[in-house]
């Protein structure tokens, strides 16, 4: 996660990324026991010692350290003189000081790891002709091939600048922004100071890792400005929740450490490849050290659909509800055959491809040839099973895959042209300014996720309205157009007394006609002709406004307020 830094006096907004808190580890113990070979030596010194006073002949010193290839002995660089009562001298020598050029790296590629500066501007939600104040934060990425740098999607969401330094460098170089993913919450810079790309290694890409296979996380966490490394184990392995992108994905689970500040860092296995991004952690009472790796699979997938089409296009889904087949009477009720497994169809996106084809109720047995268990798996490796959704997620935005059915004891298929998700309710933005529409102090906006949280919080799954959550959670979009506009809220004034309560209220229609999304509804108060506005709104409540008044008080309520438009720029076009 990024750290945040604060200004004096002034509390940096929240992000995203701000939903994972960080804790500081306990210092550990100052002094550890010795071992057996430290205590053999100090016996085998002592043992000497005594064989001198009783005027034995002494034995050769003994000496700390390796050998070199050669044969030969290294530099001894001090030597331990103590004197005894009875004239013996003990020459004991110690072990040289450690010279760093000779200190083995403990990742090879750690030279590649950057450290990631940005300026936020996010919007301002409640206020959508403006932005909120910008603040800085920090985090870590890292270099790869064709002169490109991975990070965090949310380590530079609503970014003004980006800028990156070297491991052991002073020099901060300027960043371009390539892609962001916000699903996988990767993002793609470069930057085009070729001073930058002097002396560095990329960073090669491994393997997916195994469970228990180790793993080493590097980047710039809060607690200091230098590189710092945790190490762990690879502990679980399964389709996990993306926080940033509110999307479910391949994702690694590790105990390593992952503090903000982390985010975008690379994790290398014991071979010095990367086989992941960290991007967030679990922190919970019941919990420790629970820290998550987007691994290989994603990263390459990220990758390679930015070089296939020059942008992001995001990962596919297959636009469906479904249900597990696990009870042995439902499996019957629907006539499939013993041997024969797959899941239920619930409902369909209506604005997905598979609209076309599939029918609830229907069993899906097969995708790409893979059978599907009752409960939603699928074979992932040796002894591990995971959601078919992995298998979906692998495919690019445009391809198609072949999907078996059971429809009415008939088996069918089916090649699908898969799609990204179209919500009603989308989980961001993608960087541009929120849309609005202002008449007689009526704020109209369409309501998004971070919308809702920047009016609820983070918690806002808790806090906001039920029927805006229950819309959120189950309402599907019946075009691709479509959108939940709601009135944000009321600039009070003389025109709209009576109504300064409303707040947070979906828009059903405008003059008898439904309202489709905010544009629409701009255009149609616009070009109104009739005596009245008549806005329908949730829970049964009408606002009705003389049509000429609420469009004079508008332009006196925009000076009172410094809005620069009544209207903005994307429902301009």
């Amino acid at each position: 996660m990024e750290e945040p830094k604060r200004k004096r006096g002034r509390k940096a907004d929240k992000t995203v990324a701000d939903t994972m808190d960080y804790q500081l580890s306990k210092p550990g113990p100052t002094s550890s026991p010795m071992d057996d070979s430290e205590e053999a030596e100090i016996a085998e010194t002592e043992a000497a010692t005594s064989r001198r006073r009783r005027g034995r002949p002494r034995k050769s010193p003994v000496i700390i350290g390796q050998r070199k290839e050669n044969g030969t002995s290294p530099r001894r660089s001090s030597r331990l003189v103590d004197h005894n009562r009875d004239g013996a001298v003990a020459v004991v020598d110690l072990e040289p000081p450690p010279q760093w050029v000779n200190v083995v790296k403990v990742v090879p590629s750690m030279d590649a790891v950057v450290k990631v500066f940005c300026v936020h501007t996010e919007p301002n939600f409640s206020l959508p002709w403006q932005r909120k104040r910008q603040y800085s934060s920090s985090s870590s990425g890292f270099i790869i091939g064709g002169r490109r740098v991975l990070t965090n999607a949310h380590s530079v969401e609503h970014y003004t600048q980006v800028k990156l330094k070297k491991r052991g460098s002073d020099t901060k170089y300027l960043a371009t922004v390539l892609a962001i993913g916000t699903e996988c919450d990767i993002a793609m810079l470069t930057v085009k100071d070729d001073e930058f790309w002097e002396g560095v290694s990329p960073v090669e890409f491994g393997s997916l890792p195994a469970l228990q296979d180790a793993v080493t996380v590097v980047g710039y966490p809060i607690g200091g400005d230098t590189i710092s490394v945790t190490s762990g184990v690879v502990s679980r392995m399964e389709i996990l929740s993306y926080v940033h992108g509110s999307t479910e994905l391949l994702g690694l689970q590790i105990d390593a450490a992952i503090n903000s500040g982390n985010s975008g860092g690379p994790a290398f296995n014991d071979k010095g490849n990367c086989v992941g991004i960290a991007f967030q952690s679990l922190k919970h009472e019941d919990v420790e050290n629970v820290g998550y790796v987007i691994p290989t699979p994603v990263i390459t997938h990220f990758i390679q659909d930015y070089e296939k089409s020059g942008e992001y296009t995001g990962f596919p889904i297959l636009g469906v509800e479904w249900q597990k087949m696990e009870n042995p009477d439902l499996r019957k009720a629907m006539g499939m055959a013993p041997d024969q497994k797959g899941v239920r169809i619930r409902r369909i996106e209506p604005t997905s491809p598979e609209f076309q084809f599939l029918k609830p109720s229907d069993i899906i047995l097969s995708f790409d040839g893979i059978d599907i268990a009752n409960d939603g798996t699928v074979p992932f490796r040796h002894g591990e099973r995971i959601g078919f959704s992995y298998l979906v997620s692998q495919k690019y935005t445009g391809e198609n895959a072949v999907v078996k059915v059971l429809r009415d004891s008939n088996i069918h298929e089916f090649n699908v042209k898969l799609s990204t998700h179209k919500r009603l309710i989308p989980a961001h933005i993608k960087g541009k300014p929120p849309s609005y529409y202002i008449i007689a102090g009526f704020v109209f906006t369409a309501i998004s996720v971070p919308y809702l949280r920047s009016e609820y919080g983070k918690d806002y799954e808790y806090d906001a309205p039920v029927k805006l959550l229950d819309k959120h959670l189950h309402a599907m979009a019946q075009s691709e157009d479509e959108q939940l506009v709601v009135v944000s809220q009321v600039l009070v004034a003389d025109i709209n007394i009576g109504y300064e309560d409303i707040v947070n209220t979906q828009v059903l229609a405008f003059n008898g006609k439904p309202v489709k999304n905010l544009k629409s509804l701009a255009n149609m108060v616009e070009n109104c002709d009739d005596e009245f506005l008549k806005f329908e709104l949730d829970y049964q409540q009408l606002v009705v406004l003389q049509m000429k008044t609420a469009k004079a008080a508008t332009l006196d309520i925009l000076a009172t307020h410094c809005i620069p438009s009544a209207i903005s720029d994307d429902l301009r076009t």
